[in-house]
């Protein structure tokens, strides 16, 4: 399938590892202009040497030094970038674990500002430029937690959920305009992240590091993890031509292990 997004522009949070380091990389292959944002410029630098490497010499690739957990200063880097992106990709590293009721109120204020302030920061700064190209792709990677929430990862159901209810609100606004709002929901993906989950809830049950892995494998029908490449062809699809009539949808990559509709 022709995914027609060459030469489009596309904006991707948390990009140097997992899931967003993925749909960089395959967006890059279908032709985008990727801008990476992340924390690290080091680690940046090295994905963008990845992304040329797949890329024809006329694509141009970027990075953003941010830090999630400060809006104000996400802003005034975004100001000083060139705006024109067709393609937002929020994708931000989740929560620390532990049950909602011993949760700090610090710990739902730093998720709230790294989910959902700092994704409508960069939904405010890239919407102008998409409703003058009539086209746009807001794809938001969030959880199946909105779907059913996980147990032992109470700030994070919480804040995902606001997420998601800001996202299908936006779609509702933003349709008009040839704009789409999306979300993308993983389920346990070979990353980084699950890599921590699994030492943590190791570490709290007893239970060896083999073990848990093989338990949370288990509860898919597929009986193993998704490659961070997997959720990526879901985001790549989302944001191309070809997606122009999805709108305002959860769209679950979990192998189907999520037990609702």
């Amino acid at each position: 399938m022709n995914l027609d997004i060459q030469h489009k522009n596309a904006l991707v949070c948390g990009s140097t590892q997992g899931i967003g380091k993925a749909a960089a990389i395959q967006l890059a292959q279908e032709g985008v202009n990727v801008t990476l944002v992340a924390r690290s410029e080091e680690k940046l630098k090295a994905v963008l040497q990845d992304l040329n490497a797949v890329s024809e010499r006329s694509r141009r690739h970027s990075y953003i030094v941010a830090d999630f957990t400060n809006p104000a200063d996400l802003k005034k880097k975004l100001a000083a970038t060139n705006l024109q992106f067709h393609i937002l990709v929020n994708n931000t590293g989740g929560p620390a674990g532990g049950p909602v009721f011993n949760a700090k109120l610090e710990e739902f204020e730093r998720a709230f500002t790294m989910h959902l302030k700092c994704n409508h920061v960069l939904v405010q700064a890239v919407v102008p430029f998409m409703k003058e190209q009539n086209y746009g792709r807001i794809i938001n990677v969030i959880s199946t937690s909105v779907k059913q929430p996980l147990d032992g990862l109470g700030v994070s159901n919480t804040i995902r959920g606001a997420v998601a209810n800001w996202s299908k609100t936006l779609a509702n606004e933003l349709g008009q305009f040839g704009i789409t709002v999306n979300n993308v929901l993983p389920g346990a993906t070979a990353t980084e992240r699950l890599t921590e989950i699994i030492n943590n809830k190791a570490a709290k049950t007893g239970k060896s590091i083999e073990e848990v892995a093989e338990m949370m494998k288990n509860a898919s029908p597929a009986k193993r993890f998704a490659k961070p490449e997997e959720v990526a062809n879901a985001i790549v699809f989302l944001a191309s031509e070809r997606a122009s009539f999805i709108n305002g949808i959860n769209v679950p990559v979990d192998g189907g292990r999520t037990k609702s509709l």
